[in-house]
């Protein structure tokens, strides 16, 4: 008869000590979150004080640091829109007139790239510029001008390769050359079909992610570079790099590419395969036994003087950000997606990733080694995908890009 009442205030105990845990569990996650606000206002102001040190200038849109100063680029560059990208996203943190003004001002030099045929980067350069103000302002212009690069870029798509072209450059080498960096691309075209109901740029962006999935991941689920094809028969001909350590290396930023990529495909079309591909680089990227425990990854996972080699922070700033959405897509595996994402923006909050230097937030990226430049420096798309990891911390909502 005294059984009950012990197992009756047993069964109550553990009750309440689940109500504190989960309460506890709650305010850790709250406190995380406030965190992650201020520190997007601290981000904001910190580039208010970095304006006046950047003059307007369209041949010097803020690209990386070389020699101790702030080196720019022009609007061809692939890198072109990703400043005015990094100041509307601080412009949505902390609505500050000063910066939409400097978001207006950098963006207006990259807009004649719409036009612009003979790049696949057409998505970097106006769908993370117009594409961003497009989602804060609402502005019908903005949006228009990266329809048009939608428009401008499925021109070099190529029906019997099932994909577009990346590189015009380098035709000694390869005769139709498509690189994982393309998989961020397609964004623009499925929200090209979003706002307009032409189905035309879905089914370019799709065929092309399955070409990708067929013919650029290993057994391991690592990706190559680059992906060569015969464009009139559409075979592969070559598997190559060209920014990492080797051929059959996994060059790092590519695997955060592809991994950011098809969880965007799987975003807009819901195929399973392009959700499998996601996880399986996840898995890959973060259970490598050469990924550091504070999970920024050297440039390659496979670069032959590990641990004494380049970290690339602009890598595990594409891949947190990817993290994040894919959480939504996999509740079995929400809590791994985002442990590891918190984790490399808790290691990028350490003194030794974070630069003071105008317009840039964070250092240690790497650009080409190969190519014997940026290769240990602050590039400006870390800063963008960091803002944008930080702001999907705060609360993703899996419908655009931005949020």
């Amino acid at each position: 008869m005294k059984i009950v009442p012990v197992f009756l205030f047993s069964l109550a105990l553990l009750l309440v000590n689940a109500c504190q845990l989960a309460t506890a569990e709650s305010a850790a996650a709250e406190s995380v979150q406030v965190a992650k606000n201020d520190r997007l206002q601290e981000l904001s102001d910190k580039m208010v004080a970095y304006l006046p040190q950047l003059p307007l200038d369209s041949v010097h849109i803020p690209r990386t640091i070389e020699n101790g100063k702030m080196k720019g680029t022009r609007s061809k560059s692939w890198t072109s829109g990703f400043f005015p990208g990094v100041l509307w996203q601080l412009y949505d943190a902390g609505r500050q007139d000063v910066i939409k003004e400097a978001a207006l001002n950098w963006q207006s030099f990259v807009e004649k790239e719409k036009y612009d045929s003979t790049t696949h980067d057409l998505g970097f350069k106006l769908y993370c510029s117009f594409g961003q103000a497009y989602r804060i302002t609402g502005d019908e212009h903005f949006k228009d001008v990266f329809l048009t690069a939608a428009n401008t870029l499925s021109t070099r798509y190529n029906a019997t390769v099932g994909a577009l072209r990346s590189w015009d450059h380098h035709e000694h080498l390869w005769a139709f050359p498509v690189i994982i960096d393309n998989m961020m691309n397609l964004e623009m075209l499925y929200e090209a079909t979003r706002l307009t109901g032409d189905s035309s740029y879905y089914h370019i962006a799709t065929q092309h992610a399955e070409t990708t999935l067929k013919n650029h991941f290993r057994g391991d689920n690592s990706s190559y570079h680059v992906v060569s094809y015969n464009p009139l028969t559409g075979e592969v001909e070559q598997k190559n790099t060209h920014q990492g350590y080797s051929h059959e290396s996994a060059w790092s930023r590519g695997q955060a590419w592809g991994l950011y990529g098809y969880t965007v495909a799987y975003r807009y079309t819901k195929q399973p395969e392009f959700l499998a591909q996601a996880q399986k680089i996840a898995d890959f990227i973060f259970t490598h036994p050469n990924l550091p425990e504070d999970l920024i990854p050297y440039w390659d996972f496979d670069a032959p003087n590990i641990p004494d080699e380049p970290r690339d922070v602009s890598a595990a700033a594409v891949a947190a950000s990817g993290l994040f959405e894919l959480s939504t897509y996999d509740q079995e595996n929400a809590s791994r997606y985002l442990g590891w994402a918190n984790q490399i923006l808790n290691s990028l909050e350490k003194e030794e990733y974070q630069s003071n230097t105008a317009p840039f937030f964070l250092k240690h990226s790497v650009g080409s080694i190969p190519g014997e430049f940026e290769m240990d420096a602050p590039i400006i798309y870390a800063e963008y995908f960091y803002l944008e990891a930080l702001r999907r911390s705060d609360n993703f909502v899996g419908n655009t890009k931005a949020n």
